[in-house]
């Protein structure tokens, strides 16, 4: 038995006279991976993908928000900026994310209960954990 097939390595390649070529986009597609189970990669990286649960706030916190909301209402003519952390619920599945959002509030809804802020950001009050701000410093220094 010959090595290293030397009784064909050196032949010429056959080409069909009758049938074309394979274009290398189909000869490559032949050798792609096959997907039996369409969708399975996403849901795994779904299921993979971390969300937090929303903080229930004691009283203490939630009067000291209560507080911090009058101070800002009561501000609203001097456009203070301020920081949100509040809680967006993820809308895929069970919890979500807090985010800070900085910036000058425009408007406060109280029948909605929600905040519109000058960009655009509108957040529900009852899923905001905390507003920080220059505001709040002053106010505590006048008292």
């Amino acid at each position: 038995m010959r090595e290293n097939y030397e009784d064909i390595i050196n032949l010429p390649y056959h080409v069909s006279a009758t049938k074309p070529q394979m274009s290398m986009i189909d000869r490559a597609a032949q050798f792609s991976p096959f997907a039996a189970l369409t969708g399975y990669d996403a849901a795994i990286k779904e299921t993979g993908r971390l969300t937090d649960e929303k903080i229930e706030m004691d009283e203490e916190a939630l009067n000291i928000l209560n507080m911090k909301f009058q101070v800002l209402v009561d501000s609203m003519d001097d456009e203070p900026e301020v920081t949100f952390t509040y809680f967006k619920p993820d809308g895929r599945k069970a919890g979500g994310a807090y985010i800070e959002v900085t910036g000058r509030v425009k408007k406060v809804d109280d029948f909605e209960r929600r905040i519109v802020m000058q960009n655009g950001t509108k957040m529900p009050m009852d899923d905001i954990l905390n507003i920080e701000g220059d505001i709040f410093a002053l106010k505590l220094l006048e008292e």
